[in-house]
């Protein structure tokens, strides 16, 4: 049974509170947030609290705050066990050098409000040492099937890729879904295509998958949507359009 806490109460921490406290083998002791409002709905199943001085000792203590914050409020703590973060673009040495430093990335999107089956989610792991690695990586096998060990440099690459498949991906989501709103469409008429689009690169590589007027220089089409967008949409459709055709040249 592997003992941790949580220091965070945003997004990430809420998903991974909810996966640790229904897995076997792990035993969520404590919740840290510096408003403890926030996570006084947890008072009944696990320890909560405000103050980082009096954390409960435990063999993991995940730091699930801002990236931007992690360096700083690493330097107030003095606990022993495995400390990391779970940032996927802020290095492992950004934690103070007092700690037993550790990375646990879970790299999915996360929203508050909506679950996720964590088994299905990607986690990444780094250590300092090849003791607390097997720790790391058994607390990420308790509550998921894809466990991967990434340095920090990977694991920066990782971070930058998954803004492109994921942040600018649900981007042009919604401007799909503007587009369609503006013309009384309802957006559910391309959900098959999407799910499809995402699908079909479990199968095939990415390059292969491509379609489109882009991709077969089809200059007509090009011309006839670029007419019917704004400005901005313009700049963003010139700028893929340019970027697929030189790819396919």
């Amino acid at each position: 049974m592997i003992r941790v806490s949580i220091l965070g109460s945003g997004n990430v921490a809420t998903h991974l509170i909810n996966a640790f406290l229904k897995a076997d083998d792990v035993e969520l002791v404590e919740v840290y947030s510096r408003n403890i409002g926030d996570i006084a709905h947890l008072k009944n199943e696990v320890q909560i609290t405000d103050a980082t001085q009096n954390l409960t000792p435990v063999d993991v203590t995940i730091i699930a705050i801002s990236d931007d914050a992690i360096a700083e409020f690493s330097n107030h703590l003095t606990i022993k066990g495995i400390v990391a973060h779970t940032s996927g673009s802020v290095s492992m040495s950004d934690l103070n050098d007092s700690l037993s430093k550790g990375v646990f990335y879970p790299l999915q999107t996360f929203s508050k409000d909506k679950s996720i089956d964590f088994k299905t989610a990607s986690i990444c792991c780094e250590s300092e040492n090849d003791k607390s690695l097997i720790v790391l990586k058994e607390l990420a096998s308790a509550i998921s099937d894809k466990v991967y060990e990434v340095n920090s440099d990977q694991r920066k690459k990782l971070h930058l890729a998954a803004v492109f498949v994921n942040n600018f991906t649900n981007h042009l989501y919604q401007i799909g879904k503007l587009i369609c709103d503006e013309h009384k469409i309802p957006f559910e008429v391309l959900h098959p295509l999407i799910l499809e689009t995402a699908k079909k690169i479990e199968e095939i590589p990415p390059k292969e998958a491509q379609t489109g007027p882009a991709m077969r220089n089809d200059l007509e089409t090009i011309k006839k949507h670029l007419a019917q967008l704004s400005t901005h949409q313009k700049e963003i459709y010139t700028i893929l359009t340019n970027s697929i055709s030189k790819t396919y040249q």
